[in-house]
C-alpha cells in the first residue's frame, strides 16, 4: 500500500512553468507506476502523464506532449510534473496515482479505473 501527497499546485500567468510534486509514503515505492491525472471543473478526470518504474517509460496526452515532462526519483520516493507553456486549458486539480507492476517497467495505462492509490490533489490556475 502507498499514501500519496500533491505540491506544487498554484495561479499562473499563460506561458509560465510549474513543477508539481508527488511524494509517496509505504514500501516498494519503486514498484509502483505512477500517472498524473486532472479534473476541470465540471469534467471527468483526464489522463495526463505515466511513468513506468524505472523511469525509461513514459506515457503522455497529446496536448500535453513536448509541454510537459514527468520524471521520478525512487530513492526519494517522489514524481515529479514539469509543466511548462501553460495554457488557461491546463487549468485543473491534478492528481497522482500510483499502481503496483512489479513485473514490468512498461506498464503505464492511461485508464484512472487502472490505477489502485490517488493523492487529494493539487490546483493548478493558468491565467490569459
Amino acid at each position: 500500500q502507498v499514501q500519496l501527497v500533491e505540491s506544487g499546485g498554484g495561479l499562473v500567468q499563460a506561458g509560465d512553468s510549474l513543477r508539481l510534486s508527488c511524494v509517496a509514503s509505504g514500501r516498494a515505492f519503486s514498484t509502483y507506476t505512477v500517472g498524473w491525472f486532472r479534473q476541470a471543473q465540471g469534467k471527468e478526470h483526464e489522463f495526463v502523464a505515466a511513468i513506468g518504474w524505472s523511469g525509461n517509460i513514459t506515457n503522455y496526452e497529446d496536448s500535453v506532449k513536448g509541454r510537459f515532462t514527468i520524471s521520478r526519483d525512487n530513492a526519494r520516493n517522489t514524481v515529479l510534473l514539469q509543466m511548462s507553456h501553460l495554457k488557461p486549458d491546463d487549468t485543473a486539480v491534478y492528481y497522482c496515482a500510483a499502481l503496483f507492476t512489479p513485473f514490468s517497467d512498461a506498464v503505464v495505462p492511461t485508464q484512472n479505473y487502472a490505477y489502485r492509490y490517488w493523492g487529494q490533489g493539487t490546483q493548478v490556475t493558468v491565467s490569459s
